[in-house]
C-alpha cells in the first residue's frame, strides 16, 4: 500500500434546461479547493463522489456531459431543484 495521496478533482456543470449539461468549471488539487468553496458560497449543491468526478475531469470546460452519465446528472439536478423548492 503506498502512501500517496489521491488527487482532489472537482467539476463545475451548468445546466440550462435545454441543452445537455456542460462543464463550466474543472480543476484539481488546490483549484479543486477553490472551486468547492465558491461553488458553496454560492449555494450550489456540492455533491461528492470519488468516481463521477473521475469520469467528468476528463473532459474540457464548455464540453457536453456524455450519454453515459445523463441519468445520475438527471437525479443530481432534480435533487438540487427540490432542495431548492423546499428552502
Amino acid at each position: 500500500m503506498s502512501g500517496s495521496k489521491k488527487e482532489k478533482k472537482a467539476v463545475g456543470l451548468k445546466y440550462d434546461g435545454v441543452s445537455a449539461p456542460t462543464v463550466v468549471a474543472r480543476g484539481f488539487d488546490g483549484l479543486a479547493d477553490e472551486i468547492i468553496e465558491l461553488a458553496k458560497e454560492a449555494g450550489v449543491l456540492v455533491h461528492e463522489d470519488p468516481e463521477l468526478a473521475d469520469f467528468l475531469a476528463k473532459l474540457e470546460v464548455g464540453d457536453e456531459i456524455p450519454q453515459e452519465v445523463y441519468v445520475i446528472i438527471a437525479e443530481l439536478i432534480a435533487f438540487a431543484t427540490w432542495l431548492n423548492l423546499k428552502a
